[in-house]
């Protein structure tokens, strides 16, 4: 997800956005794990749009943007 659309949302969808992705990767390190997990590729851009939904929530918790 890129961030000008996670910048388009509001807090309270960027906190839910936030806690999906939390148990999306989740589920992908368990499916890694037990060796059912075919995308691999997955788990990286997950832990980005994470952090890239926390960066935002940062920003507007310090009023950079």
């Amino acid at each position: 997800m890129k961030p000008s659309e996670l910048r388009g949302l509001s807090e309270d969808e960027l906190k839910a956005k936030e806690e999906e992705l939390v148990r999306e990767l989740f589920n992908l390190r368990f499916r890694h794990a037990s060796g059912q997990l075919d995308n691999t590729a997955r788990l990286k851009q997950v832990r980005r749009d994470l952090a890239r939904v926390k960066t935002i929530l940062r920003e507007r918790q310090l009023g950079i943007r």
